[in-house]
């Protein structure tokens, strides 16, 4: 996974930023309403069964930013893990404000749909932070959870993939469940949580390299 890893000035990141800002104005002109109106209608068509309706819940719960930023800890205070969890803290929190803010300019309301499902111990995550921005909590696009989720498969992706090459990449199958469970909770549409895998892996690549990840292989570290 080392291409994953990217300087700002690279062409990844450029294309990467460029593919971002055409998905935005895509969105913020609606170009694609009917596409997510009609996918998020067939979920809320398909919500209340007890069993997927917990499953999906408890999914989409796992991305919130405090669950993560909780996991982030318990990785930094491992010796040999402490560069992966600088990282991913650096990450969650830059992922967290920067889908927020952009949230406030494109200003996209959530999807209008009664979620009609089985009642999780918790309230579904909005999980938007975004200072001195109104209207941001009920802003839809990009999805925060499908970026810190991208990131997450990314970091940790990476920091298995010396022991386990294959293997690693597995971990995509996390922000895939994660931004299924966003549309199955009717809290964003499709376009959003593309956008927000974007978001994650551009910074992700450039984050990355920035506290030297590939260290972590120094000295057989992990």
């Amino acid at each position: 996974m080392q291409n994953w890893l990217f300087d700002i000035r690279s062409r990844s990141f450029v294309l990467l930023t460029v593919l971002f800002l055409i998905l935005t104005a895509i969105v913020y002109f609606g170009i694609t309403e009917s596409f997510d109106q009609n996918v998020i209608l067939f979920f809320s068509e398909h919500v209340g069964n007890p069993t997927i309706d917990l499953i999906m819940q408890s999914i989409t719960e796992s991305g919130e930013a405090l669950w993560m930023l909780g996991f982030a800890i318990l990785v930094l205070i491992i010796p040999k893990t402490r560069r992966v969890g600088v990282t991913l803290m650096i990450l969650i929190v830059i992922s967290t404000l920067l889908t927020g803010y952009v949230k406030c300019g494109v200003d996209r309301d959530r999807p209008d749909f009664e979620y009609n499902a089985v009642q999780f111990p918790v309230p579904v995550s909005k999980d938007t932070f975004a200072l001195f921005c109104e209207g941001g909590y009920d802003a839809s696009y990009p999805s925060g959870h499908a970026a810190r989720s991208m990131i997450f498969a990314i970091i940790l992706g990476y920091a298995l993939s010396e022991r386990f090459p294959r293997g690693a990449y597995l971990m995509f199958l996390y922000p895939v469940l994660i931004s299924l469970s966003r549309l199955y909770v009717l809290e964003h549409y499709p376009m959003d949580v593309i956008g927000g895998s974007v978001i994650g892996i551009m910074l992700s690549g450039v984050m990355a390299k920035r506290t030297k990840l590939y260290k972590i292989f120094d000295k057989s570290k992990f």
